[in-house]
């Protein structure tokens, strides 16, 4: 048996298997790269090449990118900017986020733009009582269409457009696409909207992200935050020195009431006399407090905070709550006392209820709302003695917009996209500079960027090269649109044109749309020049229907980007792509001749 037929035979396996959907797709990856080797279709430098390739590279490098956008608060922005416009509605809110996945996906390729909108996507279904599963396909399926708007904005318009040229027909010029791309983007937003609650799924994740982005508000609502407090601390020649804190004399002061007392390294006093550097925890009328701060020549070392401002750009606050044999369990705190050199108790719940301004010694499942500097809040997500109920770094990206390193994130992102349009590098190395820089500017930490790789969706990609290469390069994929194109004869341009967008669209659900291109660009050529026909309309045609990638989650890395997050299963995508896919069939039969003749 030729290499032809077993590439063919392991094609058609592999769809059987994607289709089964009971193997997780990265090992059914793996399987096609293992049974490759073993027929021995390819060897074994072969099947591994696939993980070095640049596309490989580029897609782990734009996941770092987007986690450099999104942790620093960008996608936070946008996302406040988009509900501020479009509000919450599900058509405004849809239109508005699939059409600026077209934008980006056009600047910065598809993969990058879902990589980058899926985490505020997710944000906004929740806050408008949404599925993610009923805006995440859309927007994958807009950002498809938006590839087609530049030249730039995938690899297949640079392949179609050197086929044109190496053809002797001149190559596109850079906004030619868009001629294609706009109506096809205008189609795909309005089907989404139009028919996306009858033919997505309702699916929920198995684990949903929760919506932070007013986390503030949140616990303003369960720990009745607008009380307040202040911290006075105890200067110099303050009358108060030498007391004891049941000697202090209040009366004078309405309403004004001692929380608790601590002294400069952090313990409470009770029975000690008042000493310098002591600091006041004090509740009471803002009037009152401020005399009593100038009577007894105390510091406002901290006051009230409104709700707004507990999440800043520098500091912020998180819910803890005590573990059973945690070594906190029988100390005893107060609101406004600072625990370490940084975090500060703000409240105190027991079983659900708060627990006032008053001294509680600590007990198993207490809960502690904890304010302070981010990067100290980030420390605690290494401390035994406490449970986070949500992370600090989940609560920053969500709740505060434009973060302290966002604009250097944002330069990042937009001296990569100058990179990719201009073709000064190639787009691995534009996306391996965007990465490091990233690290090297503290914005994404090295950890975080290795976290921030979906390693699944590498594997997959990386695996399935090997097939692309071997479907190519054994004549595999030549038998079937020699098929094709003798059964549709000379002098029938449209009904070529049809041949050729099902040939490439059926092998784009399987295969790279950049590997299905890739096979299908040399057939369509010599297709074009023996039926007479010019080779422009038909590369056109070719790149249209790459872009064509909808039934399937492994037709493309933004396809897969969306399963998990979305609760998608395999069989979940066809019957919104096969709706968008004959748009794009129709868009390209009319226009495409009427621009391009033939």
């Amino acid at each position: 048996m030729d290499d032809g037929t077993l590439s063919l035979i392991i094609l058609g396996l592999a769809v059987a298997l994607f289709v089964w959907n009971r193997l997780p797709v990265d090992v059914v990856a793996v399987l096609v790269a293992l049974s490759l080797w073993a027929t021995g279709v390819l060897d074994f430098t072969a099947v591994l090449a696939g993980f070095g390739d640049p596309v490989v590279i580029f897609i782990a490098t734009l996941f770092v990118v987007s986690e450099g956008v999104d942790s620093t608060g960008v996608t936070a922005w946008a996302g406040q900017t988009i509900v501020r416009y479009a509000g919450t509605t599900r058509a405004r809110l849809l239109i508005a986020i699939t059409g600026l996945c077209a934008v980006l996906s056009a600047l910065i390729t598809l993969n990058g733009a879902v990589a980058a909108l899926l985490p505020l996507v997710v944000m906004l279904a929740v806050r408008a009582g949404q599925p993610p599963s009923r805006m995440l396909m859309p927007l994958t399926f807009a950002g498809s269409a938006g590839s087609l708007l530049m030249l730039t904005g995938t690899p297949v318009n640079i392949i179609v457009s050197d086929a044109a040229s190496d053809a002797g027909a001149g190559a596109f010029p850079f906004f030619s696409f868009a001629v294609v791309g706009v109506p096809l983007v205008l189609g795909t937003i309005g089907i989404s909207v139009l028919l996306g609650p009858r033919l997505l799924p309702a699916a929920r994740p198995a684990h949903p992200s929760a919506d932070l982005s007013l986390h503030a508000q949140t616990l303003d609502i369960h720990y009745a935050l607008p009380n307040g407090f202040y911290r006075l601390r105890v200067r110099e020649r303050s009358p108060l020195l030498g007391l004891e804190v049941h000697d202090l004399d209040l009366s004078p002061y309405p309403g004004v009431g001692i929380v608790g007392v601590q002294d400069g390294r952090g313990r409470i006093r009770e029975d000690a006399a008042i000493d310098v550097g002591d600091v006041l925890v004090v509740t009471g009328p803002s009037d009152q407090v401020s005399s009593l701060t100038s009577d007894s020549l105390l510091a406002v070392s901290m006051e009230p905070m409104p709700v707004d401002n507990l999440m800043t750009r520098e500091t912020g606050v998180v819910e803890v709550v005590i573990p059973p044999r945690s070594s906190l369990v029988g100390e005893t705190v107060f609101p406004g006392m600072h625990r370490g050199r940084d975090l500060v108790i703000i409240a105190v719940q027991r079983m659900g209820k708060d627990r006032g301004n008053r001294h509680t010694e600590l007990h198993e499942g207490d809960a502690i709302l904890v304010h302070g500097p981010w990067p100290a809040l980030d420390e605690l997500t290494r401390d035994r003695d406490v449970l986070l109920v949500d992370s600090p770094e989940l609560v920053r990206r969500q709740a505060v917009p434009w973060g302290p390193k966002a604009s250097i994130a944002v330069t990042i992102l937009a001296a990569m996209i100058v990179l990719l349009a201009t073709g000064a590098v190639p787009p691995a190395m534009a996306g391996l500079l965007a990465a490091t820089a990233m690290v090297l500017s503290k914005v994404v930490g090295p950890r975080q960027a290795y976290r921030a790789i979906s390693w699944e969706i590498v594997v997959l990609i990386g695996a399935l090269i090997p097939l692309s290469v071997a479907i190519r390069n054994s004549g595999g994929a030549e038998r079937i649109a020699d098929l094709i194109i003798d059964a549709v004869g000379p002098g029938r341009p449209y009904l070529l044109l049809l041949a050729l967008f099902v040939l490439t669209a059926a092998l784009g659900q399987m295969v790279s749309n950049t590997a299905t291109v890739l096979i299908v660009t040399p057939i369509a050529v010599a297709a074009a020049q023996g039926t007479g026909t010019s080779v422009r309309p038909v590369l056109m045609l070719i790149a249209v229907a790459g872009a064509a990638a909808l039934l399937t989650p492994i037709s493309t890395p933004a396809n897969m980007m969306i399963m998990s997050p979305a609760g998608y299963r395999f069989g979940d995508y066809w019957k919104l792509g096969l709706v968008v896919m004959a748009w794009w069939l129709l868009t390209a039969l009319v226009i495409v001749p009427l621009v391009w003749p033939f």
